[in-house]
């Protein structure tokens, strides 16, 4: 069956969006447990390209596969993890990248690189990093996976956040989440 991207975030309600949500079936990462430990001998780059061996993949759906089965640990480290095996994956910045972000019905919604579709929240919030000069918005997706929003992601989330006042504060589903890095409020 070939592979149908989701519609582009502005043509959807957020009711859409949450049920695109609830469709997507991963895989039960978390529940497995592989006694074999390996490495996958590959890299996501800060720019959510990946790689193995040095090559890029090129086969997006290789790429959306791999993602369904990443994870990351307490201390950092990320995986990718089937139920024979559990394979370190080397992660320049985040595993994800957002690269598409729109406001419906009190909540942010993000699209990711893979076209995961996610919607910030208590179970998915926003994190500011970096500092004034060069701050980061990173989204968390699961199983301890973040999303760092691209450049324009992160100007559309700017907006959002300059249309409801001065404080660089947006919210979704309730929860309030600063644009600004911790010591950079004086912005």
């Amino acid at each position: 069956m070939p592979y149908e991207p989701p519609p582009y975030l502005s043509e959807l309600t957020l009711e859409q969006i949450a049920a695109l949500v609830a469709q997507r079936k991963l895989p039960p990462v978390e529940q497995w447990s592989p006694g074999k430990l390996g490495d996958s001998e590959m890299r996501i780059a800060a720019d959510g390209t990946w790689f193995h061996q040095g090559d890029p993949i090129r086969r997006e759906a290789m790429v959306r596969a791999f993602a369904g089965l990443l994870t990351r640990d307490a201390s950092g480290a990320h995986w990718l993890v089937t139920p024979f095996e559990k394979l370190v994956i080397d992660v320049d910045d985040a595993a994800f990248v957002a690269v598409d972000c729109a406001q419906r019905d009190g909540a942010l919604v993000f699209r990711l690189n893979t076209d995961d579709l996610v919607i910030a929240g208590p179970d998915h919030p926003l994190r500011a990093s970096g500092d004034a000069e060069t701050p980061a918005l990173y989204l968390a997706v699961r199983h301890g996976l973040e999303a760092r929003l691209n450049r324009s992601t992160y100007a559309q989330l700017a907006e959002i956040a300059l249309a409801q006042g001065e404080d660089w504060v947006v919210e979704s589903r309730g929860t309030r989440f600063s644009l600004l890095p911790a010591g950079a409020a004086g912005r």
